[in-house]
């Protein structure tokens, strides 16, 4: 994938978890759908995780943008 590829995907899926919000979920379907909610979150954040290490190992540092 290319660089500008990859960076938009990332970019789309920031997005997508955006529009996200648990809080609006009946009790009863947050514990119906806490196991798959909880593989997904795993999922994300060790693929994030590895993207990450691998920025990291190449020397760079991972800075979180400052706000305008």
């Amino acid at each position: 994938m290319s660089s500008n590829k990859a960076i938009e995907t990332l970019r789309a899926a920031g997005i997508a978890l955006g529009d996200v919000d648990v809080s609006g979920w009946e009790d009863s379907a947050l514990t119906d759908h806490l196991a798959e909610l909880s593989a997904a979150l795993c999922e994300l954040d060790a693929q994030l995780a590895r993207v990450a290490e691998a920025v990291r190992a190449r020397g760079y540092r991972i800075a979180e943008p400052v706000p305008a």
